[in-house]
């Protein structure tokens, strides 16, 4: 469903730019860029720019009149142009990074939106080569920034309630030694689990369950629940997360 919608939206965006609006643009910049006289539509530059590589020179020579361009006159359409070149590399960062959130759709937008953050800020006078593998692995790292602070967040959320459970546990006497024991194994359980979903082994919706279910102690049932999950879809979402893991150990042992 997620491809489908994102296939609508880039044929959208193609249709576009045969508009007598981004012709006109075309023929703008074609007027200083000898180039890109070479091509007589959008489509032709599109096309031509996907099939080099981001180590091609002549890919710069496309890309760098158009960054210009749009650092000039901040004109929106630019921005459009180089989602549409770039929009394969960003498909293939989703698949890359599907393991990331949940929500393939929500995935899409960070990706684009930090995409288009990445374009704006990008001075071609500073950095005038390899324009794409700049693109490509400044969206990447941000969008792990992104993500990151979400999963540090998720943590410390989680660390205030355990602290809060084991703070209520310590007034009863004679058994701070076992909390201590606990404590140590539940951040040993959550350092473990956070490897695995930062390498991309479970998601970031399996490293809640896992942590909810194994370390915090909740059924699969009260936390599809709670989430308004179906119980069959938790409890099988679980299994692969758990074979996913073993997998890995298993692999390495």
């Amino acid at each position: 469903m997620a491809s489908t919608w994102r296939e609508g939206n880039r044929a959208e965006l193609e249709r576009e730019l045969r508009t007598i609006e981004y012709r006109n643009l075309l023929l703008e910049i074609q007027a200083t860029e000898p180039f890109l006289r070479l091509f007589r539509t959008w489509g032709d530059l599109v096309a031509f720019a996907v099939r080099r590589t981001s180590k091609d020179p002549l890919k710069d020579l496309v890309l760098r009149p158009i960054f210009r361009a749009h650092r000039r006159d901040q004109e929106p359409a630019w921005l459009t142009i180089l989602l549409v070149i770039f929009w394969s590399n960003l498909e293939s960062i989703s698949r890359w990074k599907r393991g990331w959130d949940e929500d393939p759709d929500e995935l899409w937008q960070n990706i684009v939106s930090t995409f288009l953050k990445v374009v704006c800020r990008l001075d071609v006078d500073r950095r005038p080569e390899r324009l794409a593998q700049k693109v490509v692995n400044d969206t990447t790292h941000d969008l792990y920034q992104g993500y990151k602070r979400r999963w540090d967040r998720t943590n410390r959320e989680l660390a205030l309630d355990r602290d809060k459970v084991e703070s209520l546990a310590m007034v009863v006497d004679g058994i701070g030694f076992e909390i201590l024991c606990r404590r140590e194994a539940v951040e040993q359980e959550i350092n473990r689990l956070t490897e695995h979903r930062d390498a991309d082994r479970i998601s970031d919706a399996d490293y809640r369950l896992l942590v909810a279910t194994r370390v915090n102690g909740m059924s699969v049932a009260d936390y599809a629940r709670d989430r308004g999950l179906n119980y069959e879809v938790a409890k099988k979402r679980r299994q692969r997360a758990e074979a996913a893991i073993r997998r890995f150990v298993e692999g390495v042992a």
